[in-house]
């Protein structure tokens, strides 16, 4: 059953263009897991929140992920922190959020109106001159372009993307292997999902572009001579791969969404298509854990039922099938999702202004460090066989969801 218990507001965050030089060092708490998993959602300018989330999460952890997977701009994250060492990646996310953010800053003191025009006027900006550093839209549109080529069927040239993964992304390091690095894609002529992971082939900017080639605004990406585009068309999140493709030890999966599947019901047209883009992207995360939580209790329930059978009928292969996937571990998912504010619209993930890129850092950082305020709920020993979510926000208490 769910447990609901009572949580105090964090100390506020800095920006992620500044550290707190008066915030004294917090001393790393302690985790009984031996792997940690982040899982990064798809969600263009929102992404910026899982910087925020990670910065946190580097400074509180004992020890870095050794698993990092993610689709579109989680992609991209994903590959500043797989494709750097430990002690550069924040710098290299928040280097990457500067470059691509613009314009003015300290928004904070305007009423709701004035900030949802703020946030208009700036997602038209970069809808009509693209984002520095990420994509610019095309001299002569798609329609005045040949057909059967890539400029015929996108709005915006991502040229300087390329560019800037190469900058600030070390993927020979990426290929090192030192954390696993799992980027989720659409293969365009068999509309199947595709994992491209470092564990399993040579990992390039190419793969990261595929992944958040978001149609018909950006181009498809050729990886090995077929099309890509943004993983989030089938599946905005890469939890199900991770939790098919984990096998052994007690697994701590950070899994950080931009969309969340609960909201309330809209009373405007703006805010209609806001919560649309809502649903679709959240890409049904509380089914995939409830799905996951079940599938742990059916691999617990076969594995009880093996041990009862004659030792000749252990080797047979249907049954060796059928107990290879997953893990017999517990998994623990600490949930963390972007809540969109009153004034934030329907472009909220084209709106890359300089201060709400700040803001959605600091909501990374400040519901991060609300999570690990309570670390208890991680140090427990008797959760069993299954599956745990935690979803703690700074919005509501702190609730933890059990799935024996």
């Amino acid at each position: 059953m769910a447990q609901t218990r009572r949580s105090k507001q964090p100390p506020t965050a800095t920006s992620p263009t500044a550290s707190d030089p008066a915030s004294p060092p917090r001393r790393p708490i302690k985790i009984p897991h031996e792997h940690i998993a982040l899982v990064l959602q798809g969600g263009g300018a929102l992404g910026a929140y899982q910087g925020g989330v990670f910065e946190v999460m580097s400074e509180n952890l004992p020890r870095e992920p050794h698993w990092v997977a993610g689709i579109s701009i989680g992609a991209i994250n994903a590959a500043l922190i797989a494709g750097n060492p430990p002690e550069r990646r924040v710098e290299r996310l928040r280097e990457f959020w500067h470059r691509v953010s613009s314009g003015v800053t300290g928004i904070s003191p305007l009423i709701d109106e004035q900030r949802s025009a703020f946030h208009q006027f700036s997602s038209a900006f970069t809808a009509a001159f693209g984002a520095n550093g990420f994509f610019r839209p095309r001299l002569i549109p798609p329609l005045m372009q040949p057909d059967g080529t890539l400029e015929a069927i996108s709005i915006y040239d991502t040229t300087p993307l390329r560019h800037t993964l190469e900058s600030l992304i070390d993927f020979d390091l990426i290929n090192e292997r030192r954390i696993r690095l799992s980027l989720g894609a659409v293969n365009i002529r068999t509309g199947n999902s595709t994992y491209f992971d470092n564990t399993h082939q040579v990992i390039g900017p190419e793969h990261v572009m595929a992944s958040g080639a978001l149609p018909p605004a950006f181009p498809p990406v050729n990886v090995d001579g077929e099309l890509y585009w943004d993983g989030g068309i089938v599946s905005n999140t890469p939890l199900q791969y991770v939790l098919d493709q984990h096998k052994t030890g007690r697994l701590l999966v950070a899994q950080v969404d931009l969309f969340s599947a609960r909201g309330d019901v809209p009373t405007t047209l703006g805010a209609a298509m806001a919560r649309h883009k809502e649903i679709i992207y959240s890409s049904r995360t509380r089914f995939n854990t409830d799905r996951a939580a079940e599938h742990q209790k059916d691999r617990a329930a076969l594995r009880k039922l093996v041990e009862r059978l004659p030792p000749k009928f252990r080797d047979d292969p249907l049954l060796q099938r059928l107990t290879a996937r997953g893990c017999d571990e517990h998994i623990d998912i600490v949930h963390l999702i972007y809540r969109h504010s009153r004034f934030e619209l329907e472009s909220s993930d084209y709106e890359f202004s300089r201060a709400t890129v700040e803001q959605h850092w600091q909501a990374g950082q400040q519901d991060m460090q609300l999570t690990l305020d309570h670390p208890e709920w991680l140090n427990k020993t008797d959760h069993g066989e299954g599956v745990t979510v935690y979803d703690l926000t700074r919005d509501h208490p702190a609730l933890v969801a059990n799935h024996p």
